[in-house]
């Protein structure tokens, strides 16, 4: 059966915020999507209605055991129109989230189909200034009321948008990086390569152990042996190193970026060569010393590129590239936001339109 959507206009619109002036994620739209699932019927009442909080159990499984995962993109305000970048990608993800997580998958199609209809409700919503864009936040949570391990039989579905500026702010300022060599996120067979909540919260204290000694992000090693580079608290992360890319490759533990995979069909159509292998810490620490590895840098949604100034390992700290953004760095930022900005072209098809027009 073909799913309906039903859409409830807000008669309250809220006043637009300086998008410069506001916390990354802390500010949302008018309206957002919600659909049901339960184990009779499937997926229905998709529907676009007024944001507001809703009603949850105090005994929804989400709540007790962790069942939810999200996703992250953006929309982007291109001289008028509102596009998206490799939206389909996220859904794809999200199925395999939901798959690990013994929930139900979604119809990609449909949900893309929904978050369009959203963003044309939305459009005014979507930014126009440099490295501004609107933050797409679509999330599956358990919500059947039942105090019992095993998979739950209902399900909500909801998309919420948020104008943002740069993660990091307007510039591609360098970030500093603190390896934490006792906690680990993920192990090879756990729930690692999904984008699953659960895995950030598991990362906050050792987050907050880096903000302490006064770094901004955490490297996480393998969660086996500590030694093996794995991601950054939120990104993927990139070495140059003898002129090569090289990342570690995905293991069943690193989450597999749409940004990461971006840059690497980016560098390669730029003539680098990348190298996707399993990195040891002490091989980096070694490159950073000799000058073989001459920039690092993390990718995801939320930063796009984030430059790497200072690495502390094992205790040291490393000046990377004199603590400025790097030539491939700065290259390949500058050739995926011209592709999201339609400065440059797009031979991958990875940009999707939304609007013809923003009135």
């Amino acid at each position: 059966m073909t799913q309906q959507l039903q859409i409830i206009k807000s008669q309250n619109l809220k006043e637009k915020p300086e998008v410069a002036g506001i916390p990354f994620g802390s500010y949302f739209t008018d309206h957002m999507f919600i659909m049901d699932y339960t184990a009779e019927m499937g997926w229905h009442n998709a529907s676009i209605v007024p944001y507001a909080p809703f009603e949850i159990s105090p005994s929804a499984q989400a709540l007790h055991y962790g069942q939810t995962v999200f996703e992250g993109l953006k929309a982007y305000n291109v001289d008028g129109e509102v596009t998206l970048f490799r939206p389909d990608e996220n859904f794809k993800r999200l199925n395999r989230s939901l798959e690990r997580m013994s929930m139900p998958k979604i119809d990609e199609e449909f949900a893309l189909s929904a978050l369009r209809e959203l963003l044309k409700i939305e459009h005014d919503w979507v930014p126009d200034g440099e490295n501004q864009a609107l933050y797409i936040r679509p999330f599956v949570f358990a919500d059947e009321s039942y105090l019992g391990i095993r998979p739950a039989k209902s399900y909500k579905m909801l998309i919420v948008l948020s104008p943002v500026a740069g993660y990091y702010g307007a510039q591609l300022n360098p970030t500093s990086i603190y390896v934490e060599d006792y906690y680990v996120r993920a192990v090879r067979g756990g729930v690692g390569e999904a984008k699953f909540a659960g895995n950030y919260a598991a990362s906050l204290t050792a987050q907050q152990k880096a903000n302490d000694l006064g770094y901004e992000q955490v490297l996480w090693l393998d969660g086996v042996h500590q030694e093996y580079v794995e991601e950054v608290g939120s990104m993927n992360i990139f070495f140059v190193r003898d002129g090569q890319l090289v990342t570690p490759e995905l293991n069943g533990s690193i989450l597999p970026g749409i940004t990461r995979n971006s840059l690497i069909t980016l560098a390669r159509d730029l003539g680098y060569e990348v190298v996707e292998e399993r990195i040891h810490i002490n091989d980096v620490e070694k490159g950073l010393t000799d000058g073989s590895i001459t920039e690092v840098f993390g990718a995801g949604t939320a930063a796009v590129v984030s430059p790497v100034g200072i690495m502390n390992i094992h205790g040291k700290d490393y000046r990377v590239n004199n603590n400025e953004i790097g030539e491939v760095t700065q290259q390949l930022y500058e050739n995926l936001t011209g592709i999201q900005t339609r400065k440059l072209e797009d031979k991958h098809g990875w940009v999707f339109e939304v609007t013809s027009t923003v009135k």
